[in-house]
């Protein structure tokens, strides 16, 4: 098996359990977050739609300097959706590349500075994949919170049985 035929459905199945996530989100609950050091819902749901392109970024460069990044701020949940499908478009469409890609190193830096280096599959797996889980379930306890219900993710939600 090539790593993109790992990887491709591993990203369809992340992006698809969070778009059901995305899709429960209530427009006028946007600005809501549970403390002042949290990120607002409206925040993290960008923030979800923008992992799929830090595949692509990953792929098609050797490193990116941080300085000055910022996510997209999308007002919408339907704009937020639009801009996960896009970015995952792109994303596979990058990750169908030959093994011997996965294996190159990638770097983030900032100012100049190296914050990692390691190769581009670890970088996908430790860095950006995992970034998926962790954020819906932060998402899943704001939403416990606002009593909204919770998805099913890997197993059923106590909200779906």
């Amino acid at each position: 098996m090539e790593i993109h035929e790992f990887l491709i459905p591993q990203l369809q199945q992340e992006v698809a359990l969070t778009e059901k996530f995305l899709k429960r989100i209530p427009e006028d609950k946007m600005e809501w977050q549970p403390h002042e050091k949290s990120m607002t819902i409206k925040q993290i749901a960008n923030h979800l739609a923008e992992i799929p392109a830090w595949i692509t970024g990953t792929m098609e460069a050797e490193s990116l300097d941080v300085k000055g990044y910022s996510s997209p701020s999308f007002d919408s949940v339907n704009d937020i959706i639009q801009e996960l499908k896009q970015n995952t478009i792109s994303a596979e469409t990058s990750l169908r590349k030959p093994d011997s890609e996965f294996r190159r190193s990638w770097k983030m830096t900032k100012e100049g500075e190296t914050l990692f280096e390691m190769p581009k599959f670890n970088v996908l797996q430790a860095m950006v994949m995992n970034q998926f889980p962790h954020h819906r379930a932060q998402l899943g306890v704001y939403f416990r919170l606002l009593d909204i219900p919770v998805p099913a993710t890997y197993g059923p939600s106590a909200d779906e049985q």
